[in-house]
């Protein structure tokens, strides 16, 4: 497993599911983590906060920051980068992690929740990025990683839920491009996917419900793999849309059971955006 000690890790919705795991992942090979969502209070139906994780990291032995973050407020999100470079002396990898989703066509989507995802997931990629540059330039070990899917121009993915799918696709176009605007500082841009579906309250709340998500796995396996890619150099990996079961396969693993959110032998359910 990568070793990040002292590396300094941004999160955006860092707070629950895939976030919470990369957070403490992160942490338990070291990272400083910074925890920025907008779950300052606890929530109703949804459990953790900022605070909480935070809390986790600490009593684990690890060091963490937790902000309040909106990504679609420009000015905070700088705000945040600056005061959680100054507090650990430096960024070395943001997480684009935050995210919104409406599994809708255009027909029956309201444009807010349009203009939403769009906001959470492709603006919020660039404006998070854009922010933290100035902290990367200075590390030796930069990365950027965003939760985005590989681009497969199958219309079936563009038919039942095209809002969604541009926005995603969006944070996608972004990260190749930075690969090769950024690759000069030395600084590694990917994105990452699930191969299946992965439990977490989107799926429980947005999706399909408790049923689907014993058809996934948990969020671990996306923490794994974003300590692989982070434990890379800049120029061993960038510019790869990469899926997470593959990179741990090629890391050596083989036995993906203890990742499925249900033991039991029933089909995991291919995410979306794969073929």
């Amino acid at each position: 497993m990568s070793d990040l000690t002292n590396r300094t890790v941004f999160i955006t919705g860092g707070s629950r599911g895939i976030g919470r795991a990369i957070a403490l992942a992160c942490a338990r090979q070291g990272a400083n983590v910074v925890i920025a969502a907008k779950s300052d209070k606890p929530h109703p139906k949804l459990p953790g906060t900022i605070h909480s994780v935070a809390d986790e990291i600490r009593e684990a032995g690890g060091q963490a920051l937790p902000l309040v973050l909106d990504v679609r407020d420009e000015d905070r999100v700088k705000a945040c980068v600056d005061e959680a470079g100054e507090h650990f002396g430096g960024i070395d990898a943001l997480i684009n992690n935050a995210g919104a989703i409406r599994l809708s066509g255009v027909e029956g989507l309201k444009p807010s929740r349009y203009d939403l995802m769009h906001q959470v997931n492709a603006r919020a990629v660039f404006v998070c990025s854009q922010a933290v540059l100035p902290w990367l330039k200075e590390s030796d070990h930069a990365h950027i990683l965003s939760l985005a899917p590989p681009l497969n121009l199958n219309t079936k993915w563009f038919a039942q839920y095209g809002p969604y799918t541009t926005t995603k696709y969006g944070m996608t176009m972004l990260s190749l491009g930075m690969a090769e605007e950024f690759s000069r500082y030395g600084i590694a841009v990917n994105t990452l996917w699930p191969k299946t579906l992965i439990a977490t309250a989107a799926i429980e709340f947005e999706v399909g419900g408790p049923k689907m998500m014993a058809q996934g796995r948990n969020p671990d396996i996306m923490a794994d793999a974003t300590v692989s890619i982070l434990g890379r150099n800049a120029e061993q990996m960038t510019g790869q849309t990469l899926i997470d079961e593959d990179l741990l396969r090629a890391d050596g693993v083989t036995d993906f059971e203890g990742y499925r959110y249900q033991p039991g032998d029933k089909p995991l359910m291919p995410d979306l955006f794969l073929d």
